[in-house]
Parts: structure tokens; C-alpha cells; sequence
């Protein structure tokens, strides 16, 4: 069964989970003289990432649609591929973390549990099945060299 919501759609959502966190529950709040540039950094690794991914597949000339993972045409092993299975998904969760980070409440790391959990079990696994159909055992070899998260 294909993934039915977007993972950006489901960023968006945590996103705004965490805003709303933060507006209502004050108690979690923190704040250090490095916050905002370390919210920065945060954001621009992901954004970094995110980019470099999205490159190697426009590159390798194969869908990026995470809603139709049977569709790839390549398996992408090199780059960013080589030290992260999901490194369009590592990076919205930089991403996130981002936001959290910026955001200051440290309730919202749960909300980024709940975003690996989501992504690993609607996303991934999913994908994980279609991409060994496709491409087997060179599939399940990449598998085993290279982590899905990092």
C-alpha cells in the first residue's frame, strides 16, 4: 500500500503542533544565548540536505513522489544516499528540530519522536517494500551497508 500523506504535509503538521505546544504550554520554555544560531544551523544543514537529495534524484532522472515509490527508475546508492537511506526525511527532521530549537519548549521533542515514528512506520516502510521489489538484492546490500536515518 502506497503512503497517503506527503511527509511535507506531515512536517507542516508537527510544525504547527510544536507552535501550538509552545503557545500553550509556557512551563516547557527555555532559552540559551546560542538559540537562534544554533536553530540556524539546524536549518541550513537541512535545507542543505534536502537540496543535495533532491538533486541526485533529478540527476539520476528517477521520481522523487514519496506517495509512488514503485515508480523509481534508479537506485541512488552514491552522495548523501551513501551515509543516509532518507535523507530528504533526515533533513525535514533538521528541519524541524530547527523549529524546535527556535521555538524554545521542550515538549516539542516529543513531537519529533512522533515524526520518526509517523515517517518510519507510513513512509518508509513502505517504500522499503517497494524498493526491494524493484531492485532486490542490490536493494537489501545497500540496506545493510547504510542506515535508514544516519
Amino acid at each position: 500500500m502506497n503512503p497517503l500523506i506527503p511527509p511535507p504535509v506531515i512536517a507542516a503538521i508537527i510544525g504547527a503542533l510544536m507552535w501550538t505546544v509552545t503557545q500553550s504550554l509556557p512551563m516547557g520554555k527555555v532559552a540559551f544565548d546560542l538559540q537562534l544560531p544554533a536553530a540556524l544551523l539546524l536549518l541550513a544543514v537541512g535545507l542543505l540536505l534536502m537540496l543535495a537529495a533532491a538533486g541526485q534524484f533529478i540527476a539520476a532522472k528517477t521520481t522523487i513522489n514519496p506517495l509512488r515509490p514503485a515508480r523509481a527508475s534508479a537506485l541512488i546508492t552514491t552522495g548523501v544516499f551513501a551515509m543516509s537511506r532518507n535523507p530528504i526525511y533526515l533533513a525535514d527532521l533538521l528541519l524541524l528540530a530547527a523549529c524546535a530549537v527556535w521555538l524554545g519548549n521542550t515538549f516539542n521533542v516529543a513531537l519529533l519522536v512522533l515524526f520518526v515514528g509517523y515517517i518510519n512506520r507510513y513512509q518508509i516502510a513502505p517504500e522499503e517494500r517497494a524498493l526491494t521489489q524493484l531492485f532486490g538484492a542490490a536493494y537489501e546490500a545497500y540496506c545493510a551497508r547504510v542506515r535508514r536515518w544516519l
